[in-house]
């Protein structure tokens, strides 16, 4: 017997705050603290006579402040993640001042000394009180937009599984009867193939009624694949042959859990059951380029195929809906007839996590 697959790549909680050690958050702050340190200057001067030198110190506040106070945020992400959101909303959103106020009075006795060294009127200047008081605003309109996002992702992810869901649920397999005939059949004749038979199938229902919307190893799609095709080889004998080559497929590649399973099933019910002397199916993976292909071919004599077309486009409309749910644009998944055989090509692309 097949055992239950725990259910793998479940998405992840959302949490508002990014990660803010990331290349890409850590460029997008650099590069939106300079405009609005051009955006102060400009305020204060204009195009003409456009203060360069007092550029060059407010940008030199702005980074350390964005930088410094990005780095506390990112060391204390874990931390957050543990607390009740509106706790850690409120903790974030404190410390983008507090933080603005400790580098305005460092820079304030490291550029502009005051004359009497008196650290309380450095403390409470109204130079460190106005930069807290713009750190407080942009603060709450960052935290608000990190939040906001959040949850429209969060949104995005339900919707997403709900979609995949529905479109899983139209694909199952639809051999029952056959397999109970079959099974029927095999009960008295040849019992040991016939609790093969039992197993094959139950493994086959239990993918289609579990994890839904999961990606699983490929090397289990075609596990499983190769099960609907030991039940199907039962009932056409030797009109079908069945051919595998598989080349450099990484075992870390996954798969949306029943997705080349319907692609066969296609191809014997449209191309090896309609013709009398049945046919190959022929099945290539490979894998290059952080890109994951596979190309499916079965016999094609459009004579014999009534209602072939829909059939394939069916099949064909709600496979390359999931992938596009799952892969985006990039998901491709086409299916044409060319030389007396019916070639269906799935790609879409699955980079590799570097080892840590």
């Amino acid at each position: 017997m097949v055992k239950p697959t725990p259910p793998q790549d479940e998405p992840e909680e959302t949490f508002f705050l990014p990660d803010l050690c990331a290349r890409q958050p850590v460029f997008f702050l650099v590069l939106i603290a300079e405009l609005f340190a051009v955006v102060i200057v400009l305020i204060e001067s204009s195009l003409v006579q456009y203060d360069w030198m007092k550029l060059g110190l407010v940008s030199l506040f702005v980074q350390w402040v964005a930088l410094s106070s990005a780095a506390l945020l990112c060391q204390m992400r874990d931390f957050l993640r543990k607390l009740r959101p509106a706790r850690a909303v409120a903790i974030s959103y404190l410390l983008i001042p507090v933080n603005t106020w400790v580098v305005s009075v460092i820079s304030q006795w490291v550029f502009f000394p005051p004359p009497d060294a008196s650290a309380v009127s450095v403390l409470y200047s109204a130079v460190v009180l106005t930069n807290v008081a713009i750190a407080a605003i942009v603060g709450g309109l960052v935290i608000r937009y990190f939040y906001l996002q959040a949850m429209l992702i969060a949104r995005r992810q339900s919707e997403l599984l709900h979609r995949i869901q529905a479109l899983q649920s139209r694909i199952r397999p639809h051999f029952l009867f056959n397999s109970m005939n079959i099974l029927a059949s095999l009960i008295e004749t040849d019992p040991r193939t016939a609790e093969t038979v039992v197993e094959d199938l139950s493994a086959l229902f239990r993918a289609s009624l579990n994890h839904m919307g999961n990606q699983v190893p490929i090397e289990e799609e075609f596990e499983l694949c190769r099960k609907y095709l030991n039940i199907e080889k039962l009932r056409l004998g030797k009109r079908l042959q069945v051919s595998w080559e598989i080349r450099s497929v990484p075992k870390q590649v996954n798969i949306p859990l029943l997705t080349l399973q319907p692609l066969l099933e296609n191809a014997l019910l449209h191309g090896v059951q309609p013709v009398p002397k049945g046919g190959l199916v022929e099945i290539f993976a490979g894998y290059a380029h952080g890109v994951f292909e596979l190309t499916i071919t079965n016999p094609f004599e459009p004579g014999l195929h009534t209602g072939a077309s829909e059939g394939n486009h069916m099949a064909l409309e709600n496979t390359r809906n999931r992938l596009a749910a799952l892969y985006g644009e990039r998901a491709k998944l086409t299916g044409y007839p060319e030389g007396g055989r019916y070639i269906t090509r799935l790609s879409y692309p699955y980079p590799l996590k570097a080892a840590p």
